[in-house]
């Protein structure tokens, strides 16, 4: 708004477009303002602005945790945060569960113990769910055209 890059309304414009673009609004938004002002080299610069910080900083705790991660006291601090970990991902789940019918959530149940018990790559499952969606697709296509 100091700099007047861009107007308010063109600003919502952005925000709207990002929020329907895959990927995290503020990369999105910066592409689309970088893009505005300076063209590629604008979008590419606001890009790099926008994620470079955060890379540096996850690189750096990386190199940083590599140093210590025999460390009893580092190992015992992960070892508590777990069952945090498990909340933070086990709530979500709960809300998607509660609108899915309950084949659906037998086989997500299905897949996740296969991950995680079996040790099967996701990338296979990911695949075959891709896989048997387009069958399904194909097969209700042709259903319905029969009507």
């Amino acid at each position: 708004e100091r700099h007047k890059w861009v107007s308010d309304k063109d600003f919502l414009d952005m925000l709207v477009l990002a929020q329907s673009t895959p990927g995290p609004i503020a990369v999105n938004t910066s592409v689309f303002v970088g893009y505005k002002t300076r063209g590629v080299a604008g979008a590419i610069a606001a890009t790099l602005g926008t994620v470079l910080p955060s890379f540096i900083v996850i690189l750096l705790l990386a190199l940083f945790f590599a140093e210590v991660r025999d460390n009893r006291y580092v190992d015992a601090a992960f070892r508590a945060m777990r069952p945090a970990v498990v909340a933070l991902i086990v709530a979500p789940l709960m809300g998607l569960v509660k609108g899915m019918k309950w084949y659906l959530a037998a086989l997500s149940a299905v897949v996740a113990m296969a991950v995680w018990y079996f040790g099967v790559a996701p990338m296979y499952l990911i695949g075959a769910g891709v896989v048997v969606g387009v069958v399904l697709a194909v097969y209700n296509g042709r259903k319905g055209a029969k009507r």
